[in-house]
C-alpha cells in the first residue's frame, strides 16, 4: 500500500534528523583533522584532496542524486568544516552578485569570508598582501576567448594556479521594471557586452552601450536610473532588487567562463597529482625562425597533451611574444616532468602559473 504524505513527511523528518547527526559526527572528526594540522603546520585547504573525495563518492552513487548534485552538497559540506577552524578570506571582482563571486562560492562553498575588489588588479594585490588568501579570476570565456588582463597580472605576480573552475554564464537584462520600452543605456562588463552584441543591436539598437568594471557593478547602477539596464547575473538582481526584464541574452546559447583560484605557494603549495590535472606555463622563446616549432617538439616526443596556447606582446618593441600554454598532466608525473625540462632549456624565459586538478 502507497504511503501517504503525512507518512513521508514522517519520513524524511526522520532522515533529516539522521543527517543532522551524521554531520555533525563528519564536523568533529574534520575538527580533530584541524587540530592536527595546527601540530604539524600543514594547511586546512587542500582542493585535491576535496576533488578526489567527491570523485569517489560521484563514483559510489547510484541512487537518484546526480552527480552534479553530490559535487555541490559535498562542496558545501567540507566548507563549513573547514570554517570550524577558520573560514578561508576569497577575493573576487565585486561587487557582490558577480559571476566571479559565484565561481568562488562554486570552488569554496560559501562558509568563506568574501573580500569584494573593484577590479583584477586588486584581486591580485589583496592576495598577494595577505588581505585575502585566495584570489578568484576570469581567464578565458568561450565566446570572447582571454581575459587579457589576468594573462598579463599572471605573468608578473608571485600568485600560482592552485584551481579553476568552468561556470556556464547566462547574462540577464536587469533593470528596475520588466519592461524593454525606455532603455537609454545598458551598463556591463566589456566582454559581457560583447558577449551581447547582437542582442542588443537587435533589440535595443538605439541604446548606449556603456562599459563599467564589473556587471554587478553595471547591475548596482541600474537600480538607480529607470532608464538603465544592466547585464548580469539573476544573483546580482536578486542583490540589487531587480527585474529580469529578458531572459539569457548572451549570443551564444553555451557560453561558459574559466576562473582560476590564485595564491601564494606559502599559503598553499601546489596541489599534488589527481590524475585529472593542469599545469599552465609562460614561456617566450628567442625570435628567430622556427623557435616556436622547435618548443613544441617536447611535448610531441614525451606525449603531453597541450589544452590551450596563446600568445601576448613582451611590451618589448621588439614584435615578441609571452606564449600560455595548458598541458594536460602533473609535473610529478614522469612524461610531463621530461617534457618541461626538454622546454625549459629552449625558452627565453620559463615559469610555471601553477598546477592544479581539472575543473569537473
Amino acid at each position: 500500500m502507497a504511503k501517504t504524505l503525512p507518512e513521508l513527511r514522517v519520513l524524511i523528518d526522520a532522515v533529516d534528523l539522521e543527517l543532522l547527526a551524521l554531520l555533525n559526527r563528519r564536523a568533529a572528526l574534520a575538527h580533530e583533522v584541524g587540530e592536527i594540522k595546527k601540530v604539524e603546520g600543514s594547511v586546512v585547504f587542500r582542493p585535491e584532496r576535496e576533488a578526489q573525495v567527491i570523485q569517489t563518492l560521484q563514483s559510489a552513487n547510484d541512487g537518484a542524486l546526480k552527480n552534479e548534485s553530490v559535487a555541490v552538497i559535498w562542496r558545501e559540506i567540507m566548507s563549513a568544516c573547514r570554517a570550524l577552524e577558520a573560514p578561508q578570506r576569497v577575493a573576487f571582482l565585486g561587487p557582490r552578485g558577480t559571476f566571479t563571486e559565484e565561481a568562488a562560492l562554486r570552488f569554496f562553498g560559501s562558509s568563506i569570508q568574501r573580500i569584494p575588489c573593484t577590479n583584477f588588479d586588486e584581486v591580485f594585490h589583496a592576495t598577494t598582501s595577505g588581505a585575502a588568501e585566495y584570489g578568484v579570476v576570469a581567464v578565458e570565456n568561450s565566446t570572447e576567448g582571454v581575459v587579457t588582463r589576468s594573462l598579463d597580472l599572471l605573468l608578473n605576480s608571485p600568485l600560482h594556479i592552485v584551481g579553476e573552475i568552468s561556470l556556464l554564464v547566462r547574462h540577464h537584462l536587469l533593470r528596475t521594471t520588466a519592461s524593454l520600452e525606455g532603455i537609454e543605456v545598458v551598463l556591463a562588463h566589456p566582454q559581457a557586452l560583447a558577449q551581447c552584441q547582437d542582442w542588443l543591436t537587435i533589440h535595443l539598437p538605439h541604446a548606449e552601450r556603456r562599459a563599467v568594471s564589473s556587471n554587478a557593478e553595471g547591475a548596482r547602477l541600474a537600480a538607480t536610473n529607470p532608464a538603465w539596464a544592466g547585464i548580469a547575473s539573476e544573483r546580482a538582481g536578486s542583490e540589487f532588487g531587480l527585474h529580469i526584464a529578458s531572459h539569457a541574452i548572451q549570443d551564444d546559447a553555451f557560453n561558459r567562463t574559466r576562473f582560476v583560484v590564485v595564491c601564494l605557494p606559502s599559503v598553499l603549495p601546489a596541489p599534488v597529482a589527481t590524475g585529472k590535472d593542469c599545469t599552465s606555463l609562460v614561456v617566450s622563446v628567442p625570435n628567430k625562425p622556427g623557435a616556436v616549432h622547435d618548443m613544441l617538439v617536447p611535448l610531441k616526443t614525451h606525449g603531453v597533451s597541450m589544452t590551450r596556447f596563446e600568445s601576448r606582446p613582451a611590451r618589448s618593441g621588439q614584435w615578441e611574444y609571452y606564449f600560455y600554454i595548458d598541458l594536460q598532466g602533473h609535473p610529478s608525473q614522469p612524461h610531463v616532468a621530461a617534457a618541461l625540462k626538454d622546454l625549459e632549456g629552449l625558452c627565453a624565459f620559463y615559469k610555471v602559473l601553477g598546477t592544479y586538478p581539472l575543473a569537473d
